[in-house]
């Protein structure tokens, strides 16, 4: 069972009667398996004891085979029954043998606890179950085997189940762990109390059991019970997302080659049940499924839901996706139901239901008005929304119905498309090969783009910001009212003077006049008190799916009303400038919606009714009973209950006195001894009524319960039960109540959690001395002008250590730069910074430069590094060309295009040859920004073909040779020479990018580094300088073979061949020779240069007898 877990099990069973049960007709798939008894040997009398140790491994599991009991004669065992060896035997092979999937036998008899379980693991056979059974919470069967593997616990055979358990007020930590390992949880709970159980029908059978609730990993922060509660991933989304599609036939695509041309239709559906967000869309998408992997990886979803029939590709693409590493739960669906309309069916059906639910519940009024108009936007935009994405939310809304959390689907205020003109979507491989949210070496936020720029305060802010930097914005006014906001937040930094000092969220009303603070120092205070409370936007969402507990929603409203409260001492109103003309305290226009959104006094008003109906005391004890503030005839169900509580406490209290009375004991009260009440404690000397009750003693006193007293408890336990169900149904009212408050208090958390991304980005700016970019209109050409640029992330390592660069292109004049330059150089480093620098620009944060002016991009594209996917059969140079033809088709005369060493997967001549006519394909047609890092000098010839256009730029650095040893030894030969030259060069890399070409790239160096043996870089060294000689060699000679092919054209035209075949084997001829006298002197093996010489003389003869 996975882990080397050894257990000493010792254990007797008692008998079984084995009557047949003819009832038995169906077979379930949970219980502990049984062999059948024909297989089982006779078993020796009497039988043995066992006494054995077991290890939870199958490779040291001991077959049945193995196990034999003792030849010696056993004790008889103490027990008062016979042993039934049959259950021995089941015990043995259950335990000592590899689990099987054999089935018990119809004959089985369960108690009915069992039987519950049964029939509950047959109504939910791919669910693992956790069964309410008093103070605990059971395994069954596999799922009890499955515990004990994950939660480290102990399991042991029950009568006919492996079982185990775990205590109730764990719940919440074990359920995290099974989901988090992967699988879906399902409680069991006990859908009655005993109170309940002695006076309804049930009163001789077992307590009613019914499932309650199911918990997935993009369910489990919403759902009732255990969610709530970060662990270390509250900043990250658990998106569930739902992928269908359909094919393309060939004749409707692009027929552009592998990578070009769309052969599969994709629609998707994410959605975020514990936050509310919902994202929708619908693309083509080719062979390698470059669109999916983009959503895929900037939703980083926690489950997926896919819809069959899938394409091979596709469900390859998933499943890599999820595999073990990335621990995502996976989900299959059948869509064939929702052909012809049926999708869009099930959709509506929702709605409709949901609509007649609110006007059954509520009562008409401006409120739910506003939620109908609400409801019909939200069916027209369902109307618009494509086929297959419509598909794929039908699916989502099947899948969540089982769960209860399909009601998130309705708000259409929180669907939003996944693309869209105002944010640019970043593929795949930018989001990877950038570092934007993840890094390469551990996959962790650590050392991201992300990392860097997150200083929100909050939960919630956190993970606006997380979109914000995988989806910069692409409209330039939406980019301006971000910077003016940062901008003003980050002169509020310089000026900030603390001059008040704010009270916490439980802070009542009060009627002093504060001055009026500083932005920044208000905004501080109010997104730190924030960060100190509960997340309130996913708590906020859980009382919209009422699994919020009435601590949680006083937390959630009292941080809420906090932050208005405080955001209303701003004095913001809707006009810029008040009755004087002076400007107000806050200018950015973006800034004064958010602040009037969070702190709107409608909202606040909403805020302080709900709280002014509960018991904060009771809500923080859980004492439902006490919680509402009954008042102007609220809640009546509760009001009655409550007065049949009181009115049995006030029977009871009664009782003391006709006992004073019957005893003549005037000072006679009732007690309460270890949780049992009102007992009458007499000496034990005073006679008392037959039919009293003896509950406990000591020496000197007895303790009794007359009959009245247990009847009259009896009628209180049971008035107590009924309170309980009117304050739960109470609660589940006061929920859906809430229901036409969420939009206005929804608005109000995504508002603070906008404030705290763009405070997080003025501390950014403040903190690393970053400057404000300045975009160009959108009718200027295409440039980025960027002064000292930094690498953000690098220089957070480097600080003054890092050497910046400028960078000038224009789509007018210089709009390409080729970069050459040794390994480790800076090559790379360079191109990604500029990238990232323009991804911050459009996010909205000030920029690491000393000046930067942009225009707005719509894309990013990147090609860098060398990976390949073994999984879904991709190549490495499969890879680079698939990443090439993307940015191909995508890219446009407004994107930026980045390439680094496209063409090192394949031979030098080809990979020369295809990076060289990208190159030249983005200039001709595509006209892009360009920064293309290359090793191929050859590549830097294409700005012969667009002059002006391409500039040949390299990193710099700085060479010099140590003084050799004059001594050394004289029989080297001149290449033997030249490697020690290059083993005793000193390089220094300057980091600064220069025009020009760079000649060297100092391999061998990286060699050193790397730590490869010295003979193998010596041998290297050599082998290099003769490659280096020779081609030297081959471009001054050149020019001899063209002049001996002219003179041989009139002996091609006597011949009886071809004028272009004779030229061809003279070239080869003329090759071969001119190879063979290179090698024949630059070798120092005088016999070796002797055969190259012979062989040379002989090419030589046969092209003179020609």
């Amino acid at each position: 069972m996975g882990k080397q877990k050894q257990q000493v099990i010792s254990r007797f069973f008692a008998p079984k009667s084995k009557t047949p049960s003819s009832s038995s007709s169906s077979i379930p798939s949970l219980p502990f398996p049984s062999p059948s008894p024909s297989s089982l040997p006779n078993p020796p009398t009497p039988p043995p004891k066992i006494s054995t140790t077991v290890t939870f491994s199958p490779s040291k599991r001991l077959p049945s085979s193995h196990v034999s009991p003792s030849t010696k004669p056993p004790k008889a065992p103490k027990i008062s029954h016979p042993i039934d060896p049959s259950l021995h035997q089941k015990f043995v092979q259950k335990l000592l043998e590899p689990s099987s999937t054999k089935l018990p036998l119809p004959t089985t008899k369960y108690t009915p606890l069992e039987q519950q379980v049964v029939d509950l693991k047959q109504k939910y056979p791919d669910v693992l179950l956790m069964v309410e059974v008093g103070y605990r919470y059971r395994f069954f069967g596999e799922d009890a085997e499955i515990a004990a593997r994950v939660l480290g616990i102990y399991a042991h055979v029950d009568r006919n189940f492996l079982t185990a358990s775990i205590p109730t007020f764990r719940l919440n930590v074990h359920v995290r762990r099974l989901v988090s390992a992967g699988f879906k949880v399902g409680v069991v709970k006990q859908t009655e109390t005993a109170a309940l159980k002695a006076h309804g029908s049930n009163k001789l059978g077992p307590f009613c059991r019914g499932l309650s609730a199911l918990y997935t990993k993009a369910t489990l922060e919403a759902a009732e019970d255990v969610g709530g509660g970060e662990e270390e991933c509250g900043s990250y989304n658990n998106y569930l997302v739902c992928v269908v599609e359909k094919g393309i036939s060939v004749e409707n695509s692009k027929d552009c080659g592998v990578g070009g041309g769309f052969d599969v239709r994709i629609g998707i559906v994410a959605v975020e049940v514990s936050t509310g967000d919902v994202v929708h869309g619908e693309f083509n998408d080719n062979f390698m499924r470059a669109g999916l992997e983009a959503v895929v990886l900037s939703m980083s979803p926690a489950e997926l839901l896919l819809g069959y029939p899938l394409s091979k590709q596709t469900e390859k693409l998933l499943l890599a996706y999820a595999g073990p590493a990335s621990n995502v739960r996976v989900e299959r669906t059948s869509r064939d139901c929702f052909s012809d309309g049926g999708a869009l069916a099930e959709v509506m059906s929702l709605y409709e239901n949901l609509s007649e639910n609110s006007r059954a519940d509520h009562q008409v009024d401006n409120t739910e008005v506003m939620e109908q108009e609400n409801h019909c936007l939200a069916i027209e935009g369902i109307m618009s929304m494509p086929d297959l994405a419509v598909q794929a939310l039908a699916l989502t809304i099947r899948h969540l119905k089982q769960f209860g959390l399909e009601r998130i689907l309705c708000m259409g205020a929180s669907f939003r498309p996944f693309s869209s003109n105002m944010e640019m979507t970043l593929s795949a491989n930018a989001l990877q090969q950038l570092e934007v949210l993840n890094n390469h070496s551990d996959g962790s936020e650590s050392g991201s783009l992300l990392h860097t720029m997150n200083h929100t305060l909050t939960i919630f802010g956190s993970r606006l910001l997380r979109h914000w930097v995988s989806h910069p914005l692409c409209d330039r006014n939406m980019i301006s009212a971000r910077l003016d906001a940062v901008s003003e937040i980050v002169m509020s930094m310089g000026s900030c003077k603390a001059s008040q000092n704010f009270g916490g969220i439980d802070e009542g009303d009060s009627d002093v006049t504060y001055v009026q603070p500083e932005v920044n120092y208000l905004l501080s205070s109010v997104l730190t008190t924030l960060g100190r409370s509960p997340d309130i936007q996913r708590g906020l969402t859980r009382i919209f799916h009422r699994t919020a507990t009435a601590s949680e929603f006083i937390s959630v409203t009292q941080a809420i009303l906090f932050a208005g409260k405080q955001l209303q001492r701003l004095h913001i109103e809707e006009k810029d400038v008040d009755e004087k003309g002076q400007s107000r305290s806050v200018h950015s226009v973006l800034l004064r919606k958010l602040i009037l959104t969070a702190s709107s006094s409608g909202m606040i008003g909403n805020a302080a009714k709900l709280l002014s109906t509960l018991n904060k005391e009771a809500a923080d004890k859980g004492d439902l009973p006490n919680l509402f503030i009954i008042s102007s005839g609220q809640f009546p169900e509760v009001a009655k209950a409550r007065s049949l509580v009181q009115s049995a406490k006030e029977k009871l209290d009664l009782l003391i006195g006709l006992y004073r009375k019957q005893l003549r004991m005037n000072n006679l009260e009732f007690m309460s001894v270890s949780g049992t009440t009102h007992l009458i404690e007499l000496p034990v000397d005073v006679k008392v009524p037959s039919n009293w009750v003896k509950v406990n003693s000591t020496k000197k006193t007895v303790r009794y319960h007359p009959p009245e007293v247990l009847s009259a408890l009896d009628q209180l336990s049971l008035a107590n039960e009924e309170l309980m169900i009117a304050c739960r149904g109470a609660w589940d009212s006061f929920l859906r109540a809430f229901d036409k408050y969420f939009s206005e208090f929804q608005a109000a958390v995504q508002a603070l959690a906008t404030l705290d991304c763009l405070h997080s980005l003025a501390i950014l700016s403040r903190n690393k001395n970053y400057v404000r970019p300045v975009f160009v209109g959108d009718s200027e050409p295409v440039q980025m002008h960027i002064c000292s640029g930094r690498h953000p992330v690098l220089e957070t390592v480097l600080q003054d250590n890092f050497v910046p660069n400028d960078t000038n292109l224009h789509a007018h004049r210089e709009y390409c730069e080729i970069v050459t330059g040794p390994n480790m150089g800076g090559k790379s480093c360079y191109i990604r910074q500029v990238a990232l620098i323009a991804i911050m620009a459009q996010v909205g944060s000030f920029v690491p430069a000393s000046s930067a002016k942009l225009c707005v991009l719509d894309g990013i594209h990147t090609r860098m590094g060398s990976s390949d996917s073994i999984q879904q059969g991709r190549s490495t140079f499969l890879e680079e060309l698939s990443e090439a033809s993307h940015i191909i088709h995508n890219c446009t005369s407004r994107s930026l295009v980045i390439i680094d060493e496209l063409g090192r997967g394949t031979s030098t001549h080809d990979g020369v040859a295809i990076a060289y006519a990208t190159l030249h394909y983005l200039l001709e047609h595509k006209r892009c920004m360009v920064l293309f890092v290359t090793h191929y000098p050859k590549i830097v010839d294409v700005k012969n073909e667009f002059p002006g256009s391409v500039g040949a730029y390299h990193v710099s650095y700085m060479m010099s040779q140590r003084a050799m040893d004059m001594d050394t030894d004289k029989t080297d030969s001149k290449s033997d020479k030249n490697a020690q030259t290059m083993d005793h060069e000193d390089v220094t890399y300057l980091y600064k990018l220069v025009p020009g070409v760079s000649e060297r790239s100092f391999g061998f160096k990286v060699a050193q580094l790397a730590q490869l043996p010295s003979s193998c870089i010596r041998r290297a060294n050599i082998m290099a300088a003769e490659l280096e000689a020779m081609i030297v060699s081959r471009m001054k000679n050149s020019s001899a073979q063209k002049t001996l092919q002219g003179s041989q054209e009139s002996i091609s035209i006597q011949s009886g061949c071809s004028r272009a075949e004779q030229i061809g084997l003279e070239e080869d001829a003329c090759r071969e020779f001119f190879l063979d006298l290179k090698s024949a002197l630059g070798n120092a093996d005088p016999e070796r240069s002797l055969q190259f010489l012979k062989h040379a003389r002989s090419i030589a003869k046969e092209l003179i007898g020609r």
